[in-house]
């Protein structure tokens, strides 16, 4: 069997193998994992001299790991393997010869198994028999580095295999390691912290490698071993001698021992213990001395030298943030005794200085280490300042370093140049920094308002001076550009609860301080500042506090000049980003730019000419920063600046008269465009089809900016003068689309330029569905466009329900016709899958539309009433499927509104009136009996279907709403279709007791909300209890 195992082995990894024999050698591996049958093979493969290649005995040793592992073999068979292996390892490790680290690894791994399953019982001398390898007190560590190499990676798999936490494990699993855990500590624990100390004892002496992997097994088994055979005089005495170390040009092992030394003080400092304990744990340490010493060492005293060592530094924070943590935990414990928590403020006090010196440290990895840590230090002053109402003086203390630390970190580095080609991974990384920071800073300032106003006031009140007074030359971009990022986040307070003014007022002490940053900062003419960051900052803070504006509107033209220039910037991010602003500012400030309208769209007019360009093949390592400054990207900012005209234009400040001139001068060129363009798109000219698209994107976009009419709004439609210019751009775009609907950009634009002619056209644009109807749904559309369509349509038949119907009768048809069409195509991956549940659903969701606005008719009328079965056929079809419960409860859905509108009055429940009519709807004549023999029989049919599973939480809806149905059915139709139930029931061979239950629930649905629910909940318990 072995020749072949190492066989299928050979021909696995051999890439020159053919495609079919190496797909049979790995079945073949596979088949000896799954059974467990090969073990044997696999050790002797593994032990045999001369050895294999080094896949052969790594594929060899995991069929034995597997084996062990998996397969629960007997304790005879366990012990062999362990006495070979063992006999191995001796013979091996104890000359000279060694394996690869790769499966020295893999050997450990099998090891740790065999350990799992016998440490209890057989091999209690496991640990015993990995420490006599390393050699005795006087030789381990020293002369056979690679048995204590050995010794101690078993260490590591054996703490990874029993007590790793971030490993997911069941629950007979987490008994089984807390059961070894016990049994080490109480047989071997003592012996391996021994162990360590004389490896450690030797560490000048001793390769640091070695060292620094002895170090982090301590860290690793210091959270479930008793602390005392860590803290203990002779091994602190060790590590505060490696973490000492001060050479001011340390060589690669002192650095390798100090930083692993460090990080081990940082693992038992993270010990969970209780609060009396952890503080003592932290004093016996001498922590404080420790941090000290390091921070005034050659490698940290100077943070502006090439000596500096940020590693050490990030080691060093890391350690202050695990001890701040844990002193925050004891004072947040209010049951800890008065003495150990003046002990642990004496502690805080004695570490703020550490974790401010490293939260502020130049280099951002470092700051971010102690973010934790400072972060649950202010949250508990924060809670201590809500329950006590303020905050004891020496924690008050700390406040103004922290936020004057915050506010010096958000700048950015003398070292950066904004902006760069390259440095966007370094800017997204100092952004997400500047996040961090600013939930540091918001917690400063729920401690003490006050103290937040005054200091962020000064920042940029100075920074702001200092520009006004010696000019932009004065003045690093940098300063400028943290000055205005406070100030806009000074917002967050100063526009908290009214806005920024109540009452023409500011509405709070914040609110009329962010008023004077606004007035300085326009006069300090910060828009002229010759630097993008700036220059963005400037127009995202005028947008941000708008309300300023409307509260000063002498500043407003000055701050429109400034816009309009800015728009024409030579910098592509700013002018890019300043047409998407430009628009939001307008848009907020549409109803006070008075006569200077005209103006600004001259001013922009050049802004406006479209020139399509093809994308550039770039390849697939553009960044997305590269992404957002393509063509297509610089396209859509374009079109907010025609959204912003259109806003400008239709302000109430300017006359119908200049408002349709304004269109025509807009949209003009645009039409003159479109003909010219036409005949290359017909001929299929790429560029020319991009340019139409364009075209019609830019004036859907207008029609959004002209109107924001909705039917729910107080807003009215734009005067008939202004519709009518969008009404021939509308004919333009059709006699567009018609040539051109093959292209599904074409299509697309068209489309989003239809459902934006709605606000501007009203209900004049409902003569012209058909026409958009034929050239949206193309026999090329897919599905995702066609179920897009249908949304705009029921949001149409929604807005103009009382004027729609005539079209809706000449249209349903060919519209249905092209849905099922596009309904019966099979899906051919994922995506299609789901583009044909979203239509399902769209198709649905129409007919509630239609049905709940009063519009049934149009479905049974002589135009469409050849339509109808198909109708009712895909509905049921919908509610039959298994496969998407969603629409299967929405087809239900639908049957039900169809039975409540055409079935006639109640004749059972609170309403029954056999006479009523209603004033919406005209029943038609004998549908209830349609009802019964149509949809009744499906409540029935849907659960007993094949793949039908009740247990689905998505399932239980469908049952629900099948519920639904047949109470509705019983409401329209009465005692017949009761009667008709308890026959259905009966023929099921369900008891007369149940049937009676079953009617009398049911009777109950109409009783009110509380019954309803309690039919629903039956009909689905019955269903389970039926399908057994």
């Amino acid at each position: 069997m072995e020749a072949q195992v190492e066989n299928a082995i050979q021909i696995a990894s051999d890439p020159t193998s053919s495609q079919q024999l190496r797909g049979q050698a790995i079945q073949y591996i596979h088949q000896l994992r799954t059974d467990g049958s090969a073990w044997q093979a696999g050790l002797n493969l593994f032990t045999r001299d001369p050895c294999p290649s080094e896949i052969i005995r790594h594929t060899s040793l995991d069929l034995v790991n597997n084996a062990v592992q998996e397969h629960r073999l007997d304790d005879q068979s366990l012990s062999y393997i362990k006495d070979t292996l063992m006999n191995y390892i001796r013979q091996t490790y104890g000359g000279t010869s060694t394996d690869t680290g790769h499966i020295q690894n893999k050997l450990m791994q099998t090891m740790t198994y065999l350990f799992v399953a016998l440490y209890p019982s057989s091999w209690q001398s496991f640990f015993d028999d990995f420490r006599a390898l390393a050699g005795d007190q006087t030789i381990i560590g020293n002369v056979n580095h690679t048995t204590t190499l050995l010794y101690l990676r078993m260490l590591a798999q054996v703490h990874d295999e029993i007590a790793d936490v971030l490993v997911a494990r069941s629950e007979d699993e987490k008994k089984r390691n807390t059961e070894l855990k016990d049994l080490i500590r109480q047989r071997d624990a003592q012996k391996i912290s021994l162990s360590w100390q004389e490896i450690l004892a030797k560490w000048r002496e001793t390769d640091a490698r070695l060292i620094q992997l002895c170090l982090n097994t301590i860290g690793r088994w210091v959270s479930w071993i008793d602390i005392s055979l860590v803290v203990n005089e002779n091994m602190i005495m060790i590590l505060l001698q490696m973490a000492g170390q001060q050479d001011s040009s340390p060589s690669e092992s002192v650095t390798i021992s100090r930083d692993a030394a460090i990080d081990t003080f940082s693992e038992i400092v993270g010990k969970k213990m209780g609060p009396v304990d952890k503080v003592q744990l932290i004093e016996v340490l001498n922590l404080n001395s420790v941090v000290r010493q390091l921070i005034s060492s050659p490698a940290l005293a100077d943070q502006n030298t090439s000596t500096y060592d940020n590693d050490l530094a990030e080691t060093v924070a890391r350690l202050v943030n695990n001890i701040v943590f844990d002193i925050v935990r004891v004072l947040e414990n209010d049951n800890v005794d008065e003495q150990t928590r003046q002990r642990a403020n004496g502690l805080v006090q004695a570490f703020s200085p550490y974790l401010l010196r490293f939260f502020a440290d130049q280099y951002d990895e470092v700051c971010s280490t102690v973010i934790p840590s400072l972060t649950d230090l202010l949250t508990f002053f924060r809670k201590l300042q809500k329950k006590t109402g303020s905050l004891p003086s020496q924690y008050a203390a700390v406040l103004p370093p922290v936020l004057e630390a915050i506010v010096a970190k958000m700048k950015y580095d003398d070292a950066v140049t904004w902006g760069e080609e390259g440095e966007q991974t370094d800017e997204a990384e100092f952004q997400d920094l500047r996040k961090r920071l600013h939930v540091l800073q918001q917690t400063v300032a729920a401690i003490d308002e006050s103290f937040y106003i005054e200091t962020l006031s000064r920042v940029v009140s100075d920074t702001f001076g200092r520009l006004a007074a010696g000019g932009h030359s004065s003045l690093n971009w940098r300063d400028l550009d943290l000055a205005l990022y406070e100030m806009y986040l000074f917002g967050e307070m100063a526009m908290r609860n009214s806005g920024l003014y109540a009452k023409r007022e500011p509405s709070s002490v914040a609110a009329e301080r962010l008023v004077g940053m606004m007035n300085s900062m326009l006069d300090a003419d910060i828009a002229n500042y010759p630097h993008p960051a700036i220059q963005l900052q400037y127009m995202e803070i005028c947008v941000r506090y708008y309300q300023f504006f409307e509260q000063n509107p002498h500043q407003i033209p000055k701050v429109l000049e400034n816009f309009v220039r800015l728009t024409h910037n030579d910098h592509v991010k700013v002018r890019s980003r300043s047409w998407y602003l430009f628009q939001r500012l307008v848009r907020h400030l549409r109803s006070q730019l008075g006569n200077v309208s005209y103006n600004i769209i001259q001013a922009i007019g050049d802004l406006l000419t479209i020139k399509a360009e093809l994308p550039e093949d770039s390849g697939d390592d553009m960044s997305s920063d590269e992404e957002d400054l393509s063509a297509d990207a610089l396209f859509d900012s374009q079109l907010y600046l025609f959204e912003a005209v259109g806003c400008i234009a239709s302000s109430s400040t300017v006359s119908t008269d200049d408002k349709k001139l304004f269109a025509q001068t807009i949209m003009n060129p645009l039409f003159v465009d479109l003909e010219r363009t036409l005949p290359q798109a017909q001929n299929g000219d790429e560029r020319s089809v991009l340019q139409i698209h364009h075209i019609i994107m830019a004036i859907g976009t207008l029609a959004r900016g002209y109107s924001d009419w909705v039917p729910s709004s107080n807003s009215k439609l734009p005067q008939s003068e202004v519709s009518d210019e969008f009404a021939k751009a509308s004919e333009a775009i059709l006699i567009a689309l018609k040539s051109l609907n093959s292209f599904i950009m074409v299509r697309f634009a068209a489309r989003f330029a239809f459902s934006r002619m709605i606000a501007v056209l009203g209900s004049r644009l409902l003569q012209e569905i058909p026409s958009w109807i034929e050239g949206l749904l193309a026999l090329s559309s897919s599905m995702d466009e066609i179920a897009t369509f249908m949304k705009v349509l029921n949001q149409i038949i929604f807005t103009f329900k009382a004027e729609i119907a005539g079209i809706l009768d000449t249209v349903l048809t060919p519209l249905l016709q092209r849905i099922f069409t596009a309904l019966a195509v099979t899906p051919s991956g994922t995506d299609d899958e789901i583009q044909l549940q979203e239509l399902r659903r769209e198709y649905l969701n129409f007919m509630q539309v239609v049905l709940g606005n009063g519009l049934g008719s149009v479905f049974v009328s002589e135009a469409n009433q050849a339509t109808f079965d198909t109708i009712i056929t895909s509905i049921d079809a919908f509610a039959r499927d298994t496969s998407d419960y969603q629409t299967a409860r929405l087809a239900i859905s639908v049957l039900i509104r169809m039975t409540s509108v055409w079935s006639g009055p109640d004749k059972v429940g609170p309403g029954a009136n056999p006479t009523a009519t209603s004033p919406v709807t005209t029943p038609i004549p004998g549908f209830e009996n349609y009802v019964v023999e149509r949809f009744g029989p499906l409540v029935w049919s849907i659960p007993a279907s094949g793949g039908f599973n009740s247990k689905d939480a998505q399932a239980k809806q469908v049952l629900y709403e099948a519920a639904n149905l047949q109470a509705e059915i019983v409401r329209k139709v009465g005692e017949p279709y009761v009667e008709r139930i308890r026959s259905d029931l009966t023929g099921m061979g369900v008891g007369g007791e149940v049937v009676d239950q079953y009617l009398r629930t049911l009777a109950g649905a109409f009783e009110g909300a509380k019954k309803e629910k309690e039919w629903r909940v039956f009909f689905a318990r019955f269903v389970d209890s039926a399908r057994g």
